[in-house]
């Protein structure tokens, strides 16, 4: 059997703005998944499998601490959910022991395909249609090389629950990488300029799964009290950033070691967790006692109070960064072994080369804008008056973006210097 290179392309954008395609590309994900109003995504939301909620959250919070060992000293800020569909994607071709690993890594163990993918199916359909008030997209796309021939249930999986739309380009066309680029950079408008340096002459498939979020703030900061204000690094020493501020109802958490604010978007389903160190409290060690259950636990102990929230106004850019050794860590090694991986479902004889993330956040005094990528490429082989809360967020500090409505997690991050 003649054998080659395949280079499989997972790339999957979170961004902030409203989706403008490649004409090789007509339609949209929010069309091919169908509009559908609020009230139907919420309902579709109240039914979402909890358990792949529980398992998302699991992956969120285990490979976030596996970056926190790596970037010790570093702003980090990924989107676990976009890590997952791309790989949740590439796990429809995993097969044997491959597909085991994956399954153990990626916390897919107990869930059969059908059930996975219909689960995932769902909760973009939920997300994308969540809330008219924030901009939500989420799109797949398939660029395969012409005349190469894929598992044609590989493609329909893809087709089906991911609406993938597949269309063939000539990778030796020298515009080919420009065309692909092109749309990962109208797709983020801009935030995310260039994935692809260059196409091998090997290469014969990219799958692109983007997701773009742009939510303002229920309760908007006002600009005019935005201030200089010292920032408190943890190594020591401080920095002058621009401190917005405002008083309000929100929902507040006060822990042993630590305490929480929850800043709503929109309609306030989609919403923006900080939880703060106490002074003197190690931001690492405190990621580092979170899991699904603590987070679950931290999430019911939020109420309301009057708080006055002060915090930096800030932009953050993380990657491009190689998550081969974190995923390795986590249990799916074999998938990076070229002697040892099987993506048949795929293709014969390849293996996952590469796994790349890159994400950006600005956070102002409207709300937040965000934007990820992640590549895989693969190889052959109003309230009562009482006392006002504050929360002053000056050292670094842990923050979530979720559907409050499922506790699907779609961001999450460490600021150690904003």
């Amino acid at each position: 059997m003649k054998r080659c290179k395949l280079i499989l392309i997972l790339a999957v954008l979170a961004a902030v703005v409203m989706l403008s395609c490649s004409a090789l590309f007509k339609q949209c994900a929010a069309g091919e998944s169908g509009q559908i109003s609020g009230e139907q995504s919420d309902e579709i939301a109240a039914s979402t499998d909890r358990n792949l909620v529980s398992a998302n959250t699991r992956f969120g919070f285990s490979i976030l601490k596996e970056l926190v060992l790596e970037d010790k000293d570093r702003n980090i800020f990924i989107s676990p959910l976009s890590i997952l569909l791309a790989l949740a994607m590439t796990y429809n071709g995993a097969v044997g022991d491959t597909n085991l690993a994956m399954a153990e890594a990626l916390q897919f163990t107990g869930f059969d395909l059908e059930e996975l993918n219909s689960g995932f199916s769902g909760l973009m359909r939920s997300i994308i249609n969540a809330d008219s008030d924030i901009e939500m997209v989420i799109a797949n796309s398939i660029w395969s090389r012409m005349d190469f021939e894929v598992r044609q249930d590989f493609i329909d999986r893809n087709s089906k629950y991911y609406s993938s739309k597949v269309g063939e380009i000539d990778f030796s066309d020298p515009e080919a990488v420009k065309i692909i680029n092109g749309w990962i950079r109208d797709a983020t408008r801009e935030k995310i300029e260039k994935m692809l340096d260059s196409i091998p002459p090997d290469a014969m498939m990219y799958l692109i799964n983007a997701i773009y979020f742009k939510g303002n703030w229920t309760y908007p900061f006002d600009e005019d009290a935005t201030c200089d204000g010292d920032f408190y690094l943890a190594g020591g020493g401080t920095k002058k950033v621009p401190m917005m501020g405002q008083q309000e109802e929100f929902l507040y958490c006060r822990g042993d070691n630590f305490s929480g604010v929850r800043l709503p978007y929109g309609q306030e389903k989609m919403v923006m967790y900080i939880i703060l160190p106490d002074k003197g409290e190690s931001l690492d060690s405190l990621i580092d006692s979170l899991d699904e259950d603590t987070w679950n636990r931290t999430l019911e102990s939020f109420s309301k109070k009057q708080v006055h929230v002060s915090m930096p106004r800030y932009k953050m850019e993380y990657g491009i960064k190689l998550l081969n050794g974190v995923l390795a860590e986590m249990g799916m090694g074999i998938a990076f072994d070229g002697s040892r991986a099987d993506f048949s479902g795929i293709a014969p004889d390849i293996f996952i080369s590469r796994v790349l993330h890159k994400t950006v956040i600005e956070v102002n005094e409207e709300g937040s804008e965000a934007a990820a990528a992640t590549v895989v490429e693969m190889l052959e082989s109003a309230a009562m008056i009482e006392e006002i809360v504050e929360f002053k967020v000056d050292r670094p500090f842990f923050f979530v973006i979720q559907d409050d409505r499922t506790g699907s997690i779609l961001f999450m991050g460490k600021v150690v210097e904003p």
